[in-house]
């Protein structure tokens, strides 16, 4: 009898399919993947990709992503119930109402956000590309959803006027200076890197910031043989896959127990069953389609 993992190597074979897994996803899930990433960068993949069916292992943001770059491939999520907490705080109907109380503000959407929420965006950005998405607006007044922890930090480097929505990653609020000072205290040579999603009193305390993408690529370039990461624990697979002889230390709660929904069992049954399709109205496709475009221009 065929292994899960076996069958999932037939099955993508048969259907043509490509893996894609997000860097917080388990070491289990990264493995069997053809690419892994952030959700802008395996989106991008997605949507140059030849094959007929994307497999997205992470939360339903990202699957609702890719399938706007590509309407015309099947794109599954191996647990259609994994839900993004930040991208649940914001609405397409309460970024309405904000624009109404807010006239003139461009609204510059977070790419965490639902399918439904981008309609309403004027551009969506990355956390690698969300300071030069803002600085590059002609408009000097800024909404930014969802996240106010990245809209702090992207304000704090530009001269924009930008007003914060209430949302944040759950997993990136929770760390605290404290943590952080704890982490330095056992490994003091240690370079302290962070995701913007943090609190700005912890960006304030850390030797870099940037995306997960960034974070990977300092890592290597950097020399050190120590690192404390602040963002979630899924990273530290391939920090050191990537990086060997390197040491990385995370937070203990860093843990997206969504992320964690995903196994090796559920992509397996996505392909077999073609459960978790990704089904978005063409309306809503070719309205999220322009903020997420203007997003993937500005990388």
């Amino acid at each position: 009898m065929a292994s899960v993992t076996e069958r999932i190597l037939q099955l993508k074979k048969e259907k043509n399919a490509v893996i894609l897994a997000h860097n917080y996803t388990s070491s289990e899930v990264q493995d069997l993947a053809d690419f892994v990433g952030d959700s802008l960068g395996l989106s991008i993949i997605a949507a140059n990709t030849e094959a007929d069916v994307i497999v997205f292992c992470g939360v339903s943001f990202m699957g609702e992503t890719a399938k706007i770059l590509s309407p015309n491939k099947i794109v599954l999520l191996p647990e259609p119930e994994a839900h993004c907490a930040m991208a649940s705080m914001c609405s397409a109907e309460q970024i309405r109402a904000a624009k109404i109380a807010n006239p003139g503000y461009a609204v510059v959407g977070y790419v965490n956000s639902t399918a439904e929420a981008k309609t309403e965006m004027d551009v969506c950005c990355t956390s690698s590309n969300a300071e030069n998405v803002v600085n590059s607006l002609y408009e000097k007044n800024v909404l930014f959803v969802p996240d106010k922890n990245l809209g702090a930090y992207v304000a704090s480097r530009s001269d924009k006027d930008i007003k914060l929505w209430d949302g944040f990653c759950p997993v990136h609020q929770c760390i605290t200076v404290k943590q952080v000072q704890d982490l330095k205290a056992k490994h003091p040579e240690a370079i302290v890197m962070a995701h913007p999603e943090c609190r700005m009193d912890v960006l304030n305390i850390s030797d870099h910031i940037g995306s997960t993408e960034k974070i990977l690529k300092l890592a290597k370039q950097l020399n050190a043989d120590e690192f404390i990461i602040l963002t979630e624990v899924g990273m530290k697979y391939r920090l050191e896959k990537e990086c060997p002889g390197k040491k990385f230390y995370f937070p203990l709660q860093a843990v997206c127990m969504t992320m964690k929904m995903i196994e090796p069992e559920s992509i397996l049954n996505t392909l077999e069953t073609g459960e978790g399709e990704i089904i978005l109205d063409a309306d809503i496709i070719n309205k999220a389609y322009k903020p997420v475009k203007r997003m993937t221009d500005l990388i």
